[in-house]
């Protein structure tokens, strides 16, 4: 059986078993809350578990990294969205140690992808339409830094209230213990 099968199959005996009742909540999030963080495996359920948060608390977003590559991508977008619709208040980027955005290198993600299939003509198109894969695909040599780069562009973002408060935080990927990078309640906004 294929993973869309199996995932179908399981889906339907969910649904019917009505265990979709414990996850019931609101658009809204409970707790006024914002996560960025990566969508690193380790982090599906221990992220929720490590801060004690529950569905519905927050409005979660997770991409490569936990980091923020261009001040009007969809993170920030999402970000936006959060505040002024869903009303939150508080925003946590919250990196990982051991993270494989460290390691990443754009040249051999690319040979990956040649390897894959993908045509190293489709590539030469892209870079010649103005594609840095170089930027695109940059990983960042510290977590710590990474974190205060991210918070910093959303503290001083043109689109983000000067009422909102940004955190920075390190997850341990194997323990869940948290490390306060940046505490926004003392961090200076103008």
């Amino acid at each position: 059986m294929n993973k869309l099968h199996e995932i179908l199959d399981y889906n339907r005996s969910f649904v019917k078993n009505k265990e979709y009742a414990k996850y019931t909540t609101s658009k809204e999030p409970n707790k006024k809350l914002v996560i960025l963080s990566c969508m690193d495996t380790r982090l599906t359920e221990l992220l929720l578990k490590a801060l004690n948060l529950r569905n519905g608390d927050v409005k979660l977003i997770k991409n490569a990294g936990a980091s923020i590559m261009n001040p009007f991508d969809s993170i920030i977008r999402s970000i936006v969205v959060a505040i002024y619709e869903f009303q939150t208040d508080e925003v946590l980027v919250i990196g990982h140690h051991d993270c494989g955005m460290s390691s990443i290198n754009a040249d051999k993600t690319l040979e990956k992808a040649i390897k894959r299939g993908i045509s190293p003509e489709v590539i030469k198109t892209l870079c010649n339409a103005g594609i840095d894969f170089k930027k695109w695909l940059k990983g960042f040599d510290s977590v710590e830094e990474s974190v205060k780069e991210s918070v910093e562009l959303i503290k001083n973002h043109p689109l983000i209230a000067k009422d909102v408060i940004i955190h920075g935080l390190i997850i341990d990927p194997e323990t869940g213990e948290l490390d306060v990078i940046v505490n926004g309640y003392k961090a200076e906004r103008t």
